[in-house]
């Protein structure tokens, strides 16, 4: 997950700081004020310290999680409805065409409100 972590926001800061992004300044003054928190970090925190890895121990557990996952821009109230969020694998779960293309589980899938 270190590497993970360490790699991947190299690379997202980078394309932040080369593109021509309107919150280009917001978005790095943020992550920088995120980093003076952390005694890790000497200019940009991306990513979160926090980890908890499970154990995935049973289909109702993964259920769990992809539930979680998939509702967190409902909970955010970005979206009404978790496949009504174009970056989330709730569309393809929904039955509709996502980003990106993903291996879904067997389920049967419902909506919260």
């Amino acid at each position: 997950m270190r590497d993970f972590k360490s790699y991947t926001s190299k690379k997202i800061l980078d394309e932040i700081d080369s593109c021509n992004e309107s919150r280009k300044e917001w978005m790095l003054k943020l992550f920088k004020d995120s980093a003076f928190k952390h005694k890790r970090n000497s200019e940009y925190q991306f990513w979160t310290h926090e980890n908890h890895a499970e154990h995935i121990f049973s289909n109702t557990f993964i259920e769990q999680k992809i539930d979680y996952i998939h509702n967190n821009p409902v909970r955010a109230g970005i979206v009404e409805k978790p496949e009504e969020y174009r970056y989330s694998s709730a569309k393809n779960y929904a039955g509709e065409k996502g980003l990106l293309q993903i291996e879904t589980i067997m389920r049967q899938w419902k909506t919260y409100k």
